[in-house]
């Protein structure tokens, strides 16, 4: 798709040498005090490797979302450590857990988040800007081009379809050339057709350059575009799958469903 550069994040502490672009060692995250806490994560230990699609997955409840914005540096964990490029999280100030997740991670969401008055261009040009580091014009136009959109890059979000706001949003992660995407529910808004051009997106990007992506999913389609299914039952990972298919996912979450 396009060429990955290495580059180094300022203030952030001494790296060890990783053993997946993203590593959780007993993560749990509780939710209120006392008798009243919620258990969202209870021991999660998992790591994602360089260079692969995972899918994560579970029952309403089971901590999912919970698992992608622990990793992703979005919320505080109660214990555990994660590490993502081999720095641990716990160590980063705020400044630095920001300045990390400006340059060595990328989001997609469900709601796109793309600013209506902005163009295409623009949205993916905005985070590099608000971090007071423009990204070269010649990058933007290779990450517009990777994703399909370079034709619409003048294109306000109300001017786009579904499927090409979420190919804006895509670019704007991909842009920075991050260690990994996080996506969370990434095609819940969009049509069969046009889920299956974006997941195609993803998949293409772990295959060629080499991105890593994480992606929380309910649709075992969506799921089979990965290289594993990670599967997550309160709080606690129940079991994996590689080299999935829709229906040995399926099958897997109707177990687990049953087992409730």
């Amino acid at each position: 798709m396009f060429t990955m550069r290495n580059r180094t994040t300022a203030k952030e502490p001494p790296a060890v040498e990783p053993a997946g672009a993203v590593e959780l060692v007993e993560v749990h995250k509780e939710y209120g005090t006392a008798a009243g806490a919620v258990k969202a994560l209870a021991g999660v230990t998992a790591t994602f490797r360089t260079g692969t699609f995972t899918a994560v997955m579970g029952p309403s409840g089971s901590g999912k979302s919970t698992l992608l914005q622990c990793a992703a540096g979005l919320d505080t964990l109660t214990s555990g450590e994660v590490r993502v490029a081999g720095v641990a999280l716990h160590d980063l100030s705020a400044d630095a857990l920001t300045i990390l997740r400006r340059d060595r991670i990328g989001f997609v969401f469900q709601a796109f988040n793309l600013i209506p008055s902005l163009t295409a261009r623009q949205n993916v040009e905005l985070p590099r800007r608000l971090a007071g580091r423009p990204a070269a014009p010649a990058d933007v136009d290779a990450v517009l081009e990777a994703v399909g959109i370079a034709d619409r890059a003048g294109h306000r979000p109300s001017e786009l379809s579904g499927g090409q706001q979420q190919r804006v949003a895509i670019a704007r992660a991909l842009v920075t050339r991050p260690d990994v995407v996080f996506a969370d529910e990434p095609t819940g808004a969009l049509d069969s057709t046009t889920s299956r051009e974006v997941l195609k997106l993803l998949r293409g990007a772990v295959d060629d350059p080499g991105l890593t992506v994480v992606m929380v999913t309910h649709d075992p389609r969506a799921a089979a575009y990965a290289d594993r299914v990670l599967f997550l039952a309160d709080g606690r990972i129940s079991g994996e799958l590689a080299d999935p298919t829709a229906d040995a996912v399926a099958a897997k979450l109707a177990a687990m469903e049953a087992d409730a």
